[in-house]
C-alpha cells in the first residue's frame, strides 16, 4: 500500500453529542502518525466551540456563522496543506474499525485512475444505508444502493460506483488539484454526486470501498426543519438537473426495449429484474413492458410499483420511445408479442427440446438468444433456423459471497441444502430417499430443505410419507413455502455447508450459481443448462443413468427427455463431502473465485452489451 498523508476533515455545526462521538471514535481508531484531524466549527450556537477546545490531537478552524454543508467543507479542505489527500466526514458518524483508514487509501491507489473512495454506511438499527449511489437523467434523483437491507455484509467488494454520500469520502489530492473544491453552486445536497461526475468527466473514478462499514446516525443540519430541507433539496435538484441531465443522457450507448415479466417469483422474474439493473449501469438504456398477460402463463397484470426504484422509472419509459431493437425474454410462445423493428428473443427450456409453437415463433425473430450451449443444441436441432447466440445469466457477487453473515447449526450439524419447487422435474424422492438411506440419524448431518408448493393439489405431507422414510435414517427438515427477501438468501446459503442440486433438469438453476458463489461445495446433476458453469473442479458433478420421458404437467414437455439421476452416485458424493470436508470446502472456494471472475452480471451484460453493438443497437 502506497503511504500518503492525510488530512480527516469533520465539519459540525451543534448538536456537540454527535460531534463529540464522531471525534472520540475517529481518535481511537486513527494512527494520527499518519493523519491529522481538523475540525471546522460551522458558526455552532451550542457548546460545541468551548468542548471542542478540551480534545488533545485536532486542530480546529471556526467560521463566524453557518457557512452551509458546501462552504463549509471547502474551508476545512483550503485549511489543509496541498500535498495530502482529504477524508470528508459528517459529524454524525462513528468510525467502527482501527484499519478504516487504510483500507480506504488501499482502494484508493489500488489503480492509478481511481479520485473518489466512499464506504459502506450502516444505520443504528442494523441496516445498511448506503454503498454507492446513482442518479437517473429521468428524475435528477439521487438513489443509495443497499439502502435499508438488512446488514448481512453484501458489498462487501470493492467496485466501481457512479458516486458515494459525503458523510464519508476518501479525495485523493490529485483529483482535488483537477477540478477543485465542491461546487459551490450548491449549499447542500447533490454536491457529492456532482463532485464524482465532475471528477468522471476529468477521468477519475469513483470506488466504494467494501472492507470499511461506518455508523451513520443521519442527523443532518436540517433533519429538524422539513421545510428548509425541501427547500434546499429542491434547489439543489434544479441546479444538479441543469447541469448535468444531458451528461447522464450522453452516457447511454445503446437503446433497447425489454419485454419480459418482473413481480412473480419465476426464474425469469428475478433474473430479468439483473438484467435490467445492469444494463443501465453499463451504459443500455431500456424501456420495459410487460410480456405476458391473457393467454400466457402469467395472465395476471403485474403491479405499478416493482419495489425498486430504478425499475420502476425504467417500466415508466414504455410509451416514450419505441428502440428499433426489442427484446422478449420469456416463454417461447411469446414471442409473437415482440414489438421491435428487430426482434430478438430469449429463452431457455429444462427439456432436451423445443415445442413446435416454440421453433415456430423463434423462427420469425430476427434472432434467439439463450442462457446456454444446451439450449442452443437443443433449439438448432428443433428447427430453429434463424442464428442462435449463447447470452449467459449471471450471479449477483455482491450479495452471494463467501464472507455474507452465516447463521450455522447451534448443534454443530455438517447441513446440506436444497431448495426447489416440488415436482417431477426436481426429483424430491430421489434427494430424500437417498440422504435418508446414506445417513443414520444419530450423525452430526441433516438435509435442510427449501420448498415451495405452488399447486394447491398436491398434498405434501402425504407424498413425503409415501417415500416410507426410515425413523433412523439421516434427519431432514423442511422449510416450507417461505419467501425469503432476496437480500437474505446469502445468509441462507451461507449458513449451510453443501448445496445439493440433484433434479432432472435446468434451464439455468441459478440457486446452484448463487450458492456457488457463496463459497459453498455443490452436487449438482451432471446433465443440461448447468453443465455450462459446474465442472468436477468447482463442484461434484453427479452422473446420471441415462434420460427419460419428461412427465410434468406441462404439454411441452409430451415429446422430449429429461435426465435420471444416479441413486447409488448421489450417495456416495454425499457421503465423499461430509467425510472430506476440507477438500470441498477448497472446491467451494474454487466456486466462488470463479463465479467472480467469470460468471457475474456484469459479464454477462456485457457480452449483451457486445452483442448490441454488433447489431447496431
Amino acid at each position: 500500500m502506497t503511504e500518503r498523508p492525510v488530512s480527516i476533515v469533520v465539519l459540525c455545526w451543534n448538536h456537540w453529542e454527535l460531534t463529540e462521538r464522531c471525534l472520540r471514535s475517529v481518535l481511537q481508531n486513527t494512527d494520527l502518525s499518519k493523519a491529522e484531524v481538523v475540525v471546522v466549527d460551522n458558526g455552532s450556537e451550542d457548546e460545541t466551540a468551548e468542548r471542542l477546545r478540551g480534545i488533545e490531537g485536532i486542530r480546529v478552524i471556526t467560521n463566524e456563522k453557518n457557512l452551509g454543508f458546501v462552504r463549509g467543507n471547502n474551508v476545512g479542505m483550503q485549511a489543509v496543506a496541498a500535498d495530502r489527500d482529504i477524508v470528508l466526514l459528517n459529524n454524525d458518524v462513528e468510525v467502527l474499525q482501527d484499519d478504516w483508514l487504510e483500507k480506504l487509501l488501499a482502494t484508493a491507489t489500488s489503480a492509478p485512475d481511481i479520485g473518489i473512495v466512499g464506504c459502506r454506511l450502516r444505520m443504528p438499527d442494523g441496516r445498511l444505508l448506503h454503498a454507492g449511489t446513482y442518479i437517473l437523467p429521468d428524475t435528477c434523483w439521487g438513489q443509495q444502493v443497499g439502502a435499508l437491507e438488512p446488514d448481512l455484509n453484501q458489498y462487501a467488494i470493492d467496485r466501481e460506483v457512479q458516486g458515494i454520500v459525503f458523510a464519508c469520502a476518501y479525495l485523493r489530492r490529485e483529483v482535488i488539484e483537477a477540478i477543485g473544491m465542491l461546487a459551490e453552486d450548491y449549499e447542500s445536497y447533490f454536491e457529492d454526486t456532482d463532485y464524482c461526475l465532475a471528477a468522471a468527466k476529468a477521468g477519475w473514478r469513483t470506488f466504494c470501498c467494501g472492507g470499511v462499514t461506518i455508523l451513520h446516525n443521519e442527523h443532518g443540519s436540517t433533519q429538524d426543519d422539513p421545510t428548509k430541507f425541501n427547500k434546499l433539496f429542491e434547489t439543489s435538484r434544479r441546479i444538479f438537473r441543469r447541469k448535468w441531465k444531458d451528461g447522464l443522457e450522453a452516457r447511454y450507448e445503446h437503446d433497447i426495449a425489454w419485454q419480459s415479466i418482473l413481480n412473480f417469483p419465476t426464474g425469469y422474474a428475478m433474473s430479468s429484474r439483473a438484467f435490467l439493473t445492469s444494463l443501465e449501469r453499463l451504459g443500455v438504456r431500456t424501456s420495459y413492458s410487460y410480456v405476458y398477460g391473457a393467454g400466457s402463463p402469467f395472465p395476471v397484470e403485474e403491479p405499478e410499483d416493482t419495489g425498486d426504484y430504478l425499475l420502476n422509472v425504467v417500466a415508466g419509459r414504455s410509451d416514450e420511445r419505441n428502440p428499433p431493437i426489442s427484446v422478449v425474454y420469456g416463454q417461447g410462445d411469446v414471442f409473437d408479442r415482440n414489438r421491435g423493428q428487430y426482434r430478438i428473443g430469449y429463452t431457455m427450456l429444462e427439456v432436451d427440446g423445443f415445442p413446435g409453437e416454440w421453433v415456430e415463433q423463434a423462427n420469425r425473430m430476427d434472432e434467439i438468444w439463450t442462457p446456454t450451449t444446451f439450449n442452443k443444441v437443443a433449439l438448432l436441432g428443433c428447427g430453429v433456423t434463424k442464428p442462435v447466440h449463447v447470452m449467459p445469466l449471471g450471479v449477483d457477487v455482491q450479495h452471494f459471497h463467501p464472507e455474507i453473515d452465516s447463521f450455522p447449526s447451534p448443534d454443530g450439524d455438517f447441513v446440506f441444502l436444497a431448495s426447489f419447487e416440488w415436482g417431477e422435474r426436481k426429483a424430491p424422492e430421489v434427494l430424500l430417499s437417498v440422504f435418508s438411506e446414506t445417513f443414520r440419524a444419530r450423525e452430526p448431518v441433516a438435509l435442510v430443505c427449501k420448498v415451495n408448493n405452488r399447486d394447491a393439489s398436491v398434498d405434501l405431507i402425504a407424498q413425503i410419507e409415501a417415500l416410507q422414510l426410515k425413523p433412523w435414517g439421516g434427519r431432514i427438515a423442511f422449510i416450507h413455502n417461505r419467501e425469503l427477501p432476496y437480500e437474505q438468501l446469502g445468509s441462507l446459503y451461507r449458513s449451510a455447508n453443501c448445496y445439493v442440486s440433484a433434479g432432472r433438469g435446468e434451464g439455468w438453476d441459478m440457486p446452484l450459481m448463487e450458492a456457488m458463489a457463496c463459497g459453498l461445495p455443490t452436487i449438482a446433476t451432471d446433465w443440461g443448462a448447468h453443465q455450462d458453469f459446474a465442472h468436477d473442479d468447482i463442484s461434484y458433478p453427479l452422473r446420471i443413468r441415462g434420460t427419460i420421458p419428461a412427465v410434468a404437467r406441462c404439454p411441452y414437455y409430451d415429446s422430449f427427455s429429461w435426465a435420471d439421476p444416479d441413486r447409488g452416485h448421489l450417495a456416495e458424493l454425499l457421503r465423499e463431502v461430509y467425510e472430506n470436508q476440507d477438500e470441498a470446502a477448497r472446491r467451494g472456494g474454487r466456486a466462488a473465485a470463479e463465479m467472480r471472475e467469470r460468471w457475474s452480471w456484469e459479464t454477462a451484460v456485457t457480452r449483451l452489451r457486445d452483442r448490441l453493438a454488433a447489431i447496431g443497437a
